[in-house]
């Protein structure tokens, strides 16, 4: 079992009323025509809860999707379902999304439209490369793999270190005079599980873990790091 998430940041000076206010009971019903019909697609808000230091939700979406069959193409209605939570850390509001990256970058910017009527208001947090770095050296036992980016050796765009290469020192240094570190997959010992973490706060818990102890996760050991 996998779980998702990405996390991003509120531009926009808002308090957590105003966005509980906003959400709270929004539905909006487009509709998709094809091959003559017209089929309803319903956007809303669902299961909203607020508190001092957030307002917690899930984001439903219809998307029309064809499928192919013996018969043909069929058009269907799928309908997603994203949790999310917008959360006050150190004078900062996040917004965690429990979903792939490519949905959850569409969520956000909806997210943005609904409480600030344009995109660009709710943007993508930033992990700084010393950061993650300083994260992996402080339990460097913990780490399973890295990656390194903005490489400056020519036609390598990538570098990876896996399981026992982590332990060569010289190995590890020579690789981050050459690139910045990425994307690490580390074993979290508060929450005893496999996950990987990008510059960009991309979340991915690999096993066995709830939704409200994943959303802890994240605001335990991720939105540290970006504050």
């Amino acid at each position: 079992m996998v779980i998702a998430g990405k996390v991003f940041i509120v531009r926009e000076e808002v308090d957590l009323n105003t966005i509980a206010s906003k959400l709270k009971g929004y539905r909006y019903e487009e509709v998709y025509e094809h091959e003559g019909k017209e089929i309803p697609l319903v956007t809303e808000i669902r299961d909203l809860t607020a508190s001092a230091s957030s307002v917690e939700g899930v984001y439903t979406q219809d998307i029309p999707v064809t499928v192919y069959h013996r018969e043909g193409a069929k058009l269907v209605t799928k309908t997603i379902e994203a949790p999310f939570s917008f959360d006050l850390y150190d004078d900062k509001l996040f917004l965690l999304i429990v979903e792939k990256k490519r949905l959850a970058n569409n969520i956000a910017n909806q997210l943005s439209k609904i409480l600030f009527i344009s995109v660009g208001s709710i943007v993508e947090a930033k992990i700084p490369p010393e950061t993650l770095k300083r994260f992996h050296e402080q339990n460097p036992e913990d780490t399973k793999v890295i990656f390194f980016d903005n490489v400056d050796i020519p036609n390598v765009n990538k570098l990876s270190l896996y399981g026992s290469a982590l332990a060569d020192t010289a190995l590890y240094n020579e690789y981050c005079s050459h690139g910045m570190i990425w994307y690490i997959v580390y074993k979290s010992r508060k929450y005893g599980v496999i996950a990987g973490l990008t510059r960009n706060a991309v979340v991915t818990v690999f096993g066995e873990m709830s939704l409200p102890d994943f959303i802890s996760y994240v605001r335990t050991e991720v939105y540290p790091l970006i504050a």
